[in-house]
């Protein structure tokens, strides 16, 4: 299942409330200072942390996959009075018309591509929509399985409405030579009336360091650096790390 069509309904009610990470903008926002401006966040979903660059005062853009998420974001914005440029598209087939020089993706969004072919061609299309010397930010992970004691039991929120949210990893799928992590998962949402529920497949497609590099180079970027979660530089077993890519 592509993220455009998971992050949709219930599903975008839901996130807000029971996503598992947030995302520090300051990462971000030292890499626009340093790599300039104007940017483009590719994955920006329900606006974080795009609406604090927005609210610095940087000139940064959003792009997202699902049309929901889009929507929240928008919401976001005006009751935070932004004006924010949003468009709707996936990063593997990006097409806006102009340049960039910086463009990041906030968190690992993406190892949502479902596999190296759509990796690639995401690859080529940031390269595509770089000014030359101008660079990438992209964080990886290589997840872990999810531990057997978490799968069928549900996380749980409130959301705005006062309904009941509910997040459950059902089963799961690891398979380390395609190298992807199908997770079989259900929401719901509990109200007065009744319950709403859909049930979807999360994909997560991991790179080890070496795999990424290769991909980068048959992309046309150069790979400036690679660090880990303390800013050194990354080995080659590294399981979480950070690319800054450059067009070549």
């Amino acid at each position: 299942m592509r993220a455009s069509e998971f992050y949709t309904g219930i599903v975008v009610d839901a996130y807000a409330r029971l996503k598992s990470a947030h995302f520090d903008p300051e990462p971000y926002a030292e890499f626009v200072a340093r790599a300039g401006q104007p940017a483009l966040e590719i994955g920006c979903g329900d606006g974080e942390p795009l609406l604090t660059m927005r609210r610095r005062g940087l000139d940064v853009a959003g792009v997202d996959s699902s049309a929901d998420m889009l929507g929240r974001c928008r919401a976001n914005a005006a009751a935070l009075g932004l004006e924010v440029t949003l468009h709707h598209q996936r990063m593997e087939e990006l097409s806006l018309g102009r340049r960039y020089r910086s463009i990041y993706l906030a968190g690992p969004t993406f190892n949502l591509l479902p596999d190296d072919d759509s990796s690639l061609r995401a690859l080529r299309a940031m390269r595509t929509h770089l000014v030359d010397g101008g660079s990438a930010l992209v964080p990886l992970v290589i997840p872990e399985p999810t531990p057997t004691d978490q799968l069928g039991v549900a996380r749980e929120a409130e959301g705005d409405d006062g309904a009941v949210l509910r997040y459950t990893a059902v089963s799961e799928e690891y398979d380390e030579v395609a190298r992807t992590r199908t997770t079989r998962t259900r929401y719901e949402r509990q109200t007065p009336v009744g319950l709403e529920c859909a049930e979807r497949e999360w994909i997560l497609h991991w790179h080890t360091v070496v795999g990424f590099r290769a991909l980068c180079a048959e992309a046309g970027l150069r790979v400036a650096s690679v660090v880990d979660g303390s800013g050194a530089p990354a080995n080659d077993t590294a399981t979480s790390f950070t690319a800054t890519v450059q067009r070549r």
